[in-house]
Parts: C-alpha cells; structure tokens; sequence
C-alpha cells in the first residue's frame, strides 16, 4: 500500500469519526454524558498513573451545580408553578 493513499485513508477515517461525534453530541446528549462520565471514573482511578488520571480530568464533562439555563438541577431557577 502506497503511503499517500494510507495518509488519505486515515485522513478520511479522522473525519468520519469527528462528524459522528458531533452527530452524537447533539442528537444523544445524555447518553455522550454518560459514556464521558463513565470513561473518565474509569481513568481516575488511584491506581492509573498520572497521564490517565490527566486524562479523566479533561474527559470528564462540566458539573452542572452552578445552576446554568440548561442544567436540568432542580434547584428551583425554573418557571415559577401555574397559580390556581
């Protein structure tokens, strides 16, 4: 196999892989949420070593405690109920 033709195969392979992540981030974002939480508990352990424990902590989404518009908390920064 000639070695442009693999830089063009990985070329392409980079990019199918990079629009299905985009894809799943916007129509499963629950589920991206999870499997990040779940890789970067799996990488935090206190048995990795340094650079995966690194790894886990960049991995790992955002908390949602600081009551954003879009956290899904219920820490009551929603609508207000419906009154009778």
């Amino acid at each position: 196999m000639d070695a442009s033709l693999l830089l063009q195969y990985a070329i392409i392979a980079l990019a199918v892989l990079l629009s299905v992540w985009v894809v799943a981030k916007k129509q499963f974002p629950g589920s991206v949420r999870r499997l990040r939480v779940g890789l970067a508990l799996y990488l935090l352990r206190e048995q990795r070593p340094s650079w995966m424990r690194k790894w886990g902590r960049a991995l790992a989404p955002a908390s949602n405690a600081d009551g954003g518009s879009d956290c899904g908390g219920c820490n009551g920064c929603g609508p207000s109920p419906p009154k009778r």
